[in-house]
């Protein structure tokens, strides 16, 4: 019985959409220890897209982002540290995210509620991406990181082609200049900071 219904759902893939296929690869997975190392160190902000208009705006104001993710295997929490120039100064902000390992996803407390993030893996493991409101059309987005402040053609490719899939415009991304960044003085100061309590310790 089986049989038929085989045969033809074969005789359909020629006639789907090529980019539903592709699309396929874009997803959140369960997040391991392994996920949790790859993640850890410092990444740059290079770009997002979004139809929520409060992302829309908070990213406007982004010139330059970077930050240090420090994951924590047995409390599955990531200790975040970013650092942001805005309107030509630097924001600093620390923070806990939780990590959802079985729905691929983070979150963290803001304004009083607990904002969401799936996590989707790219092939280049020194690339990443944060999808928002997937099951919402009128507010998902799609955010991009790198282990350095320029990104390859290819790795921005797959950038663009997730972009596609969640049916954004390319037009619609806003993209950060790490020319712009005024964070250095404060990034080091936080390391000599640190140095020194480690030598205390």
């Amino acid at each position: 019985m089986a049989l038929p219904w085989v045969l033809t759902v074969l005789s359909l893939l020629p006639l789907l959409d090529a980019q539903s296929l592709g699309c396929a690869k874009f997803r959140a997975l369960p997040i391991t220890d392994a996920t949790l190392d790859r993640l850890s160190g410092k990444w740059f902000y290079i770009a997002s897209a979004s139809r929520n208009a409060g992302y829309k705006h908070s990213a406007k104001t982004y010139q330059a982002a970077f930050f240090y993710f420090d994951p924590s295997h047995k409390e599955d929490t990531i200790q975040l540290r970013a650092y942001s120039t805005i309107g030509n100064q630097c924001v600093y902000k620390s923070a806990l995210l939780n990590v959802h390992r079985k729905e691929g996803t983070l979150s963290i407390h803001e304004n009083g509620r607990e904002q969401f993030a799936y996590l989707w893996l790219t092939k280049d493991p020194r690339t990443f991406m944060f999808a928002y409101f997937l099951d919402d059309k009128q507010n998902m987005g799609l955010s991009f990181y790198a282990d350095r402040p320029e990104v390859t053609p290819e790795q921005m490719s797959e950038f663009h082609e997730a972009i596609g899939c969640i049916d954004i415009d390319k037009s619609e991304i806003m993209y950060t200049d790490e020319k712009k960044d005024q964070c250095g003085p404060l990034e080091k100061q936080h390391e000599e900071e640190r140095k020194e309590k480690q030598e205390e310790a």
